[in-house]
């Protein structure tokens, strides 16, 4: 495979985009000096998919549309860092033999998409943003990419993330800085910021990442897709691994909820070597694709909810003003779609212990030996948060758990009272891509490269699912996301009020002029 640089790295192909082997890419190409664009760009996945199972589209065709975009755009924004265009090609060739065959076809069969550089891709190059990791190729695939490709898939390359996806700005030593669709002097947020921007793009519709601190929720809001944090099991943590891990947990990003909800469908349910699985199956999302012709109204899934809505979360968070002007008047939408909002919001003092806590805790395990070994090539704020979970001592750990007990009780007591608790999802809107992270929120100074996150890592700690939704634009045009956090466990309810959100809005509907 080709080495790392600042430039996404090519493969030969097999087959060119438009010609050869039969096939033929639909659509037009945008007049010149802008990216190519055709009929399939703006598709949602579950219309890609049906497309290509009604034998209007062959998956070569929608893999060529998908490559042709992809060359239009990532050279400005170097959100895909890995390409194996020969792969993908044989990959969707034997899609559509399958078709004409007749076989029983997969919810997801010919689609085309790009995968996290942290998920692991068998025969594919998946560096971790890392130079120590340029040239790795494993040899089996990550829970979320096996069920992936299960589902039909086809995979065409990695998507740029921060080394080792520390931090909410995605930039690394082999591949660059991805930028914003929106402003390309912007960050795309991160970690997976790389799948962010080329969903929010036209790239694809929708892709997979994972989310710590925010990874999934915070380029949502950059990028003005939506972005979910899944409860712990949903797409569980497996051997060889660590099963008992929960800070960390996969989830997808789309352009709308209802793709959210069909990528869950295929990737969650109880899984071999994962005790924490939730034991539901991943057919519990498809709840999400339901409507009733006729009597719908939009947003009218709000309706009698009990929403506890606070932009700073009652004073806790350090909320940009720009920021702060969009997500004040998404009260109004919840309350026009019927819910019933008001100002409380649950106790999460012992979040920022529980979350510094277990996330040094967990670098120490996932990356002690490597910062032993190699620290003088890894990048700073990776070993400083490792070094802190090895110097962690046992009264520390001790007062994490007792913190987590205390902070699993507000939880509960606050969804005895509540469905929905709605904030807002960055601090931030997408800042200066040359910076590594914002060092002010209005006037003060952040600490360390977490604080500016605490909107996201807050809600990471409590384990609760959690979503952010496109919610507007500042006066500068630049995306704001609203978070929707349900109690652990009601994943599809949550998805179900983001999209009835969703419907009272149109901010999704607008698109970056590339």
């Amino acid at each position: 495979m080709t080495g790392g640089s600042a430039q996404a790295p090519r493969f030969e192909r097999a087959v060119s985009a438009s010609e050869g082997a039969g096939v033929v890419t639909p659509g037009r190409t945008s007049p010149e000096g802008s990216a190519y664009e055709s009929e399939l760009t703006w598709l949602s996945t579950r219309q890609l998919a049906a497309q290509i199972a009604a034998g209007r589209l062959s998956a070569r065709e929608a893999l060529a549309d998908h490559l042709a975009r992809l060359d239009g755009v990532n050279p400005a924004l170097n959100a895909v860092v890995t390409r194996d265009d020969e792969r993908a090609y044989e990959q969707a060739a034997a899609a559509d033999s399958a078709f004409s065959r007749g076989d029983r076809l997969t919810a997801l069969h010919g689609v085309p998409m790009t995968h996290k550089d942290t998920h692991d891709t068998a025969g594919m190059r998946t560096t971790y943003g890392s130079p120590i990791l340029a040239d790795n190729v494993p040899i089996r695939d990550a829970l979320v990419i096996a069920r992936l490709r299960a589902a039909g898939v086809v995979t065409t390359g990695k998507s740029n993330v921060p080394e080792f996806a520390a931090g909410s700005h995605t930039f690394n030593p082999v591949f660059g800085t991805t930028r914003n669709p929106y402003d390309a002097t912007k960050s795309a947020a991160g970690s997976s910021g790389g799948a962010a921007a080329a969903i929010a793009a036209g790239v694809q519709a929708s892709g997979d990442g994972s989310d710590m601190g925010g990874s999934l929720r915070l380029p949502g809001s950059f990028n003005n897709i939506v972005g979910m944090r899944p409860t712990n099991g949903r797409i569980p943590q497996t051997l060889p691994g660590n099963p008992w891990s929960w800070l960390a947990q996969s989830g997808f990003m789309a352009r709308s909820v209802s793709d959210v909800a069909l990528l869950m469908a295929t990737a969650c349910g109880p899984a071999a070597g994962a005790p924490l699985s939730v034991q539901e199956p991943g057919s519990v999302f498809d709840r999400l694709e339901f409507r009733w012709p006729g009597e719908h109204r939009p947003g009218s899934g709000l309706r009698g909810l009990r929403i506890g809505f606070s932009t700073d979360l009652g004073g806790m968070l350090q909320v940009d003003p720009s920021v702060a002007e969009v997500v004040d008047r998404t009260a109004d939408s919840l309350t026009i779609g019927g819910g019933h909002v008001d100002g409380m919001v649950p106790d999460l003092r012992d979040a920022d212990e529980v979350f510094r806590v277990t996330r040094a805790y967990e670098f120490a395990a996932r990356f002690g030996e490597t910062v032993r070994r190699h620290g003088d090539q890894v990048k700073e704020s990776v070993v400083w948060n490792t070094e802190m979970g090895l110097n962690l001592t046992v009264d520390e750990l001790v007062s994490a758990d007792a913190a987590r007990a205390r902070l699993q009780g507000a939880v509960e007591t606050y969804f005895a009272h509540h469905d929905l608790l709605v904030l807002t999802t960055s601090s931030v809107a997408p800042f200066d891509a040359d910076l590594e992270y914002p060092e002010t929120i209005d006037g003060k100074p952040m600490e360390d490269y977490l604080e500016w996150m605490r909107a996201a890592t807050v809600i990471s700690a409590t384990g609760c699912p959690a979503v952010s939704v496109p919610a507007g634009f500042t006066r500068d045009g630049l995306p704001v996301g609203v978070q929707l956090v349900a109690a652990p466990g009601k994943d599809v309810e949550l998805l179900l009020a983001a999209q009835a959100f969703e419907e009272l809005t149109d901010h999704a509907a607008r698109r970056p002029a590339l």
